[in-house]
């Protein structure tokens, strides 16, 4: 097999570590991988490979550019980028909505992959989770509405919410003042139900983001969405409150079925037995858990399911590595 030369943009982050991690397990063909972070990170070494700074001149002879860096890096290196020959699959949101540059979740959109100009861009984590989910329904029926709950892990803010919860539920157990610093407010015995930024209409930026990712992955340019996105007090993997609408109706029966063969997904749906998708069995891997699965109440067409998946794997890291798998 033709061994391609890797560079991960932002590998020092909690998901550009997975990044690597997700290469050696699914034994992407690396000739040469190269590490590039911030110049303070410049020189650590990490799994055996010295991190080197990102400069415009990092790209010389590299194939595929995994991005994990914020997103005025990501504009600034990706002229480069393309330049140097190499295809940016950028997991920041730096690009997502530019037309021109594919939005791909593999299990729903392959095919967009490889309309790329040497961008792919990986969709919001929250989006990739649902909308792997749920694709098996809207395949049986095209969606028109959806109404979504968050509920996602301090991971979702990077290695510092990781950090802070830890560090809170260490100062709660010996008695000391509890201090805050990546969230706007103590996450330890708390929900805070904000993340991103307010936008004019009522809702943030990341509620936003299911409805214009969600369009533009499943070719919905209708597609309605009212999201609310929550921080909760979990170390690891979103979990997702989901009311879908589609076009025909779809029976629970129906339902069940089409998830349980869907790729990504895992049908774990017994109320009776107490089984149903949490945030602790599906971390540290790539499949969406899916159950709950029931007719809503309120609205004709309509079924309501709970979802859990990891935000760093499937929701980042993985899904970076599959677009890179669908390249070559």
């Amino acid at each position: 097999m033709k061994a391609y030369n890797v560079a991960i943009l932002g590998a020092t982050g909690a998901v550009g570590r997975e990044m690597l991690k997700v290469l050696k397990e699914r034994n992407f063909p690396i000739g040469a991988l190269k590490l590039l972070a911030s110049a303070r990170s410049a020189g650590k070494l990490l799994d055996g490979h010295v991190v080197e700074e990102a400069t415009e001149n990092s790209f010389a002879g590299v194939d595929i550019v995994l991005g994990a860096a914020s997103n005025d890096l990501a504009k600034q290196l990706a002229p480069a980028i393309k330049a140097a020959g190499a295809v940016f699959i950028d997991n920041s949101s730096a690009f997502r909505m530019a037309d021109g540059v594919p939005l791909v979740v593999p299990e729903i959109n392959p095919e967009d992959a490889k309309k790329h100009n040497g961008v792919i861009a990986n969709p919001n984590c929250s989006t990739i989770i649902a909308l792997v989910a749920i694709h098996a329904l809207n395949n049986l029926s095209p969606i028109e509405r959806i109404t979504a709950s968050t509920y996602q892990a301090v991971s979702g803010a990077g290695a510092g919410g990781l950090a802070e919860l830890e560090k809170q539920v260490r100062d709660y157990a010996d008695g000391s003042a509890i201090e805050t610093g990546v969230f706007p407010y103590q996450i330890l015995f708390n929900l805070i139900p904000q993340i991103g930024s307010p936008t004019e209409n009522g809702y943030t930026t990341e509620e936003m983001k299911m409805q214009n990712e969600g369009r533009k992955i499943m070719h919905l340019p209708e597609l309605k969405v009212c999201c609310t996105c929550v921080r909760v007090p979990v170390l690891r993997s979103h979990s997702i409150s989901l009311t879908v609408q589609t076009k025909e109706r779809i029976s629970v029966e129906a339902a069940r079925e089409a998830v349980a063969k869907a790729a990504g997904c895992r049908l774990v749906d017994d109320l009776v037995q107490k089984k149903y998708p949490m945030p602790l069995d599906t971390s540290d891997q790539d499949t969406v858990f899916v159950g709950r699965i029931r007719e809503d109440l309120t609205a004709e067409r309509a079924l309501t399911l709970f979802c859990a998946g990891d935000q760093i794997r499937k929701g980042a890291a993985t899904n970076a590595v599959q677009i890179a798998e669908l390249l070559i």
